[in-house]
């Protein structure tokens, strides 16, 4: 079993972004205003709680891009806000050739967007793809991987797709933000789109930062009272991006104990272990027996999460025990009784081992 998960930071680089987190806040805000739950409404001059501007100014001057702004919706809106500043219906846009996650399918019905296909692991199918269909007006890139054997360089494939053929590119950040060195719009795409939910944030809160010309159009469309982020909310998203980074490296570097100890034959009935990206970086364990599913119940039972809330939300604290990804299980269905994911969340690896084995034992 072959993957080529992204690169997770170091826990020193790590701890280097919570400190550069926490030097744009105090650059922004006063002690007093830290300490503070915000302020609400449509503040005049910009129609926005002043707390939350002063936060979207900290969050594009930690990832030095032009602009940022908070979006309801989590990830999914942030995605969807980004696509709607960039294309207009019945215009096509290049994906990926792999199953497309299922929210954003769902945000090309709901936008009338005509996808179109390139194999990103292949630099000079992109390129011909954009040469062969002249009315492509937008790009997205998954930043994750959508299937176990993708193995694009998102740097490369931005710069293919910008040396080819000027379109906007935005980058469906979520699963990367604070774990990987870069994220798309710091390797020359003009949005990046994320959840602040999956980094330790309030719920339902996305977050979109890059070129300032994309941000304008996203906050014309955004000015009513409702659409707001509150102050208090966007506090929050602060506090979430100065935690998630050194929470996330420990992370990863108990997934590579576990896979370095599964692979040493700790645990019997499993049969294979890497670590992929799907779409969270997870531990990917093919069993022994096609028991996947009486193993992942089992699992719940002794204490592990039996599905994602946000994917690494601050509600998930104990390890997940859960079912292959769907865009994994689109290419393959029969890994339902094969495969699990495993992610260790906030437990260290005697734990997540100790809850592994016990289930493959009550499984048998």
């Amino acid at each position: 079993m072959k993957a080529y998960p992204l690169e997770s930071i170091s826990l020193e680089e790590a701890m280097k972004k919570q400190f550069k987190m926490v030097d744009c806040m105090s650059r922004h805000f006063s002690g007093s205003e830290l300490l503070s739950r915000g302020d609400l409404g449509v503040r005049q001059p910009d129609n926005e709680p002043l707390t939350t501007v002063k936060a979207e100014a900290a969050i594009a001057d930690f990832f030095d891009s032009e602009a940022a702004i908070l979006v309801r919706g989590a990830g999914t809106g942030a995605i969807r806000y980004a696509l709607a500043s960039v294309i207009r219906a019945n215009e096509k846009i290049l994906v990926h050739r792999a199953p497309v996650y299922s929210t954003t399918k769902t945000s090309f019905e709901m936008l009338g967007l005509i996808g179109c296909e390139a194999d990103f692991n292949d630099l000079n199918e992109v390129r011909k793809v954009l040469k062969e269909n002249d009315d492509i007006r937008a790009v997205l890139i998954q930043h994750s991987r959508q299937l176990i054997e993708d193995s694009y360089n998102l740097k490369e494939v931005i710069a293919a797709v910008k040396e080819t053929k000027d379109v906007p590119v935005i980058i469906d950040d979520n699963y990367a933000v604070m774990k990987v060195s870069k994220i798309g719009c710091e390797l020359g795409a003009d949005l990046s789109c994320f959840s602040s939910f999956k980094l330790q944030g309030p719920e339902g809160i996305g977050v979109i930062t890059g070129k300032k010309g994309y941000i304008d159009r996203i906050r014309k469309m955004h000015y009513s009272g409702g659409c707001q982020t509150q102050g208090h909310e966007a506090l929050d998203v602060l506090r979430g991006l100065v935690y998630a980074p050194v929470s996330l490296a420990i992370q990863a570097q108990v997934s590579e104990e576990i896979l370095q100890r599964l692979k040493a034959g700790e645990v019997k009935g499993v049969r294979d272990v890497t670590i992929a990206n799907a779409q969270s970086k997870v531990l990917i364990i093919e069993l022994e027996k096609e028991n996947a599913r009486q193993v992942l119940k089992e699992a719940q039972e002794l204490g592990a999460l039996p599905n994602p809330v946000g994917a690494e939300s601050r509600y998930e604290m104990t390890p997940l025990f859960y079912k292959v990804s769907g865009t994994f299980l689109a290419k393959d269905p029969t890994l339902i009784d094969k495969m699990i994911r495993v992610n260790p969340n906030r437990a260290g690896a005697d734990t997540v081992i100790r809850i592994l084995k016990e289930s493959i034992e009550r499984s048998a």
